[in-house]
């Protein structure tokens, strides 16, 4: 999960606001107790989000305090207080890191040669949660071996992603893991790998990479491919949403879940919007129309 899962903004509460940066910030400090600080540098929102989410459905309060760091040493931030939870979230985004910057390597991209930054956290995981990194690790080559393959078939793409999620979910929930928290984490691990592949559309068949919606819908252009396969594209993020508040609506929270409503209810059909409207990288007059009936709400 790299960049696309946030907010809603303009639908935020401001306590909310707060809440998030303040887990941004805490689950910093937590990549570099469990990984190292070289780490820090993969942070991302997107695990933010399901730091929240994972200790809210645990029932870990978060202790937030005021606190510098290196980046920010002039001026006080709020900063949730790392816990074990955090920690293993933080060991989980170094190597999902790592392995996404295999793939690049493998890709023949320049920026793989920075997976190097995370190999000491990788092998930190391995001490502190060999689980995990199997996880990681078997899912991983799943995927890769069937994009190599050349996989056309838009579900079994993106099942490897998403069942790696549900996977992680567990391990993270321990007893509070069930049917809902599996549902919601699968629907999440598929709609960022297809939105992933839609996105990077014009520069995978540029770079001439793997690409599951192109190998199925076969346009030179993500404009075309959005146009010609509209109501399938449609019909497939509709049930991932669909999803998603199905799982949503059957876990127990222990305090308020305004955030990770926002992000999951408003912020990720959002984000599917913005890409789906984002219209055509390929430098050329394709005429194709963006899809424009994707559920609003």
């Amino acid at each position: 999960m790299f960049g696309y899962i946030s907010p809603d903004a303009p639908y935020l509460f401001k306590k909310d606001e707060v809440l998030y940066k303040a887990m941004y910030c805490g689950l910093c400090k937590g990549i570099g107790a469990g990984c190292g600080q070289r780490a820090r540098t993969a942070l991302t929102y997107d695990m933010a989000f399901v730091s929240a989410l994972i200790h809210n459905i645990r029932g870990e309060d978060a202790v937030i305090k005021k606190e510098r760091c290196a980046v920010h040493w002039f001026k006080r931030r709020p900063v949730a207080k790392p816990d074990d939870t955090t920690v293993a979230i933080g060991c989980i985004n170094t190597a999902l890191a790592y392995f996404k910057l295999c793939d690049d390597k493998a890709d023949g991209e320049k920026r793989g040669i920075l997976r190097h930054i995370y190999k000491k956290g990788v092998k930190r995981l391995k001490r502190l949660h060999p689980e995990v990194y199997t996880v990681l690790a078997d899912y991983t080559q799943k995927q890769r071996d069937l994009e190599k393959d050349g996989c056309a078939i838009i579900d079994m793409a993106a099942e490897p992603t998403a069942e790696m999620m549900v996977k992680l979910s567990r391990y993270l929930l321990k007893e509070y893991s069930g049917a809902n928290t599996d549902k919601l984490f699968y629907a999440v691990g598929k709609w960022v790998y297809l939105l992933d592949a839609l996105d990077d559309y014009d520069k995978d068949v540029k770079k001439g990479r793997y690409n599951v919606l192109y190998n199925v819908y076969k346009t030179p252009c993500r404009a075309q491919a959005i146009a010609g396969g509209e109501k399938e594209l449609v019909f497939i993020f509709d049930c991932l949403f669909a999803q998603m508040r199905e799982g949503l609506a059957g876990i127990k929270f222990y305090f308020n879940h305004d955030l990770t409503d926002n992000i999951i209810l408003r912020g990720i059909p959002l984000k599917t919007r913005k890409i789906f409207y984002g219209g055509c990288e390929c430098g050329e007059k394709c005429g194709a129309v963006p899809a424009t009936n994707l559920k609003k709400d």
